[in-house]
């Protein structure tokens, strides 16, 4: 079934001003589009075609839908979030008189603490590339960067040459909403960038002309953010090894050593490029280790029991 045009209207205004207002990326618009359209191809089988006809109890009804076919809270809260920014758009523009998700409720989310690596487990996987390799040397400074640096996978893959200044050891990343920052990325990812430089890069990009991205693949291509999933997995397989590990997992992994060893979270929240620090409160979760030495440290009568003092 076609979408109606009134519909398709309202969408085309919507991507306009989320491409030229909001500068989302490609991807973030994408998702939008198809959240939306998911919900008027529901409303179009009740012969629903314009925003100004829907509901409070069209937007319950398309949650219940979406229940039944098994998609999970965090997704249809997703969902309701797209249809809610929309219809404040319409608003906005005239086009609607109030905004029929604004009631609503969101789906209660499960709160799951972010996976992290202990400072142990994080050099176990970095010692498992071959150095001898450029493929080697490459994914170890793939680890290495988002490790010491907190930078999303999408962000990595973006990196281009010009972006690292090796000597102040920081680079320069371009975040969601095109939105820049420099990270520090510490003397370990620097060293291991000097040698991808000399004798990874190079090799790699041979006869090929150069595009100037950081991270290439084996034909000398930009690495995609998938294909950097890939590599985690192939070492997790490869290896057996007993840890939940993914790209995003060193930036839980970054966020997390971060605080535990003190870091503001304002800072913290900074490098990550959060714009709510309510996104990077998520973290302050603190391993067991550093409860037992923050309570051993600060509780009188856990330091008398360390001292070996005892009352009779």
């Amino acid at each position: 079934m076609d979408t109606s045009p009134q519909f398709q209207a309202e969408i085309l205004m919507f991507t306009r001003y989320l491409r030229i207002e909001k500068n989302a990326s490609p991807h973030t618009v994408k998702q939008y589009v198809a959240d939306i359209r998911e919900f008027v191809a529901f409303m179009e089988q009740h012969q629903i075609t314009a925003f100004a006809a829907v509901s409070y109890l069209h937007g319950r009804s398309f949650l219940a839908h979406l229940a039944k076919k098994g998609l999970s809270r965090r997704s249809i809260a997703r969902k309701l979030s797209s249809l809610r920014s929309l219809c404040r758009f319409l608003m906005r523009e005239g086009q609607l008189e109030q905004n029929p998700f604004q009631m609503v409720s969101t789906p209660k989310m499960e709160k799951k603490l972010p996976s992290f690596l202990y400072p142990q487990e994080v050099q176990e996987f970095f010692d498992l590339p071959d150095m001898t390799t450029p493929l080697g040397i490459r994914d170890r400074l793939i680890f290495e960067l988002l490790y010491a640096s907190g930078m999303r996978v999408s962000e990595l893959v973006m990196l281009t040459i010009k972006d690292v200044n090796l000597s102040m050891g920081v680079a320069l990343v371009y975040g969601k909403g095109a939105k820049e920052r420099y990270v520090p990325i510490g003397s370990y990812a620097c060293d291991i960038l000097r040698q991808y430089l000399e004798y990874g890069r190079n090799k790699l990009m041979a006869g090929k002309e150069d595009h100037g991205r950081l991270i290439v693949n084996y034909r000398g291509e930009p690495l995609s953010d998938r294909s950097v999933r890939r590599i985690v997995d192939k070492y997790v397989d490869t290896y057996a090894l007993h840890l939940r590990v993914s790209p995003h997992t060193f930036r839980h992994t970054f966020a997390t050593h971060m605080l535990n060893g003190g870091a503001d979270l304002r800072v913290v929240q900074e490098l990550l490029g959060h714009v709510n620090i309510s996104t990077t409160q998520v973290y302050t979760h603190v391993t067991k280790e550093r409860l037992r030495d923050v309570y051993d440290t600060a509780h009188p009568r856990a330091s008398m029991r360390n001292s070996g003092s005892t009352n009779t």
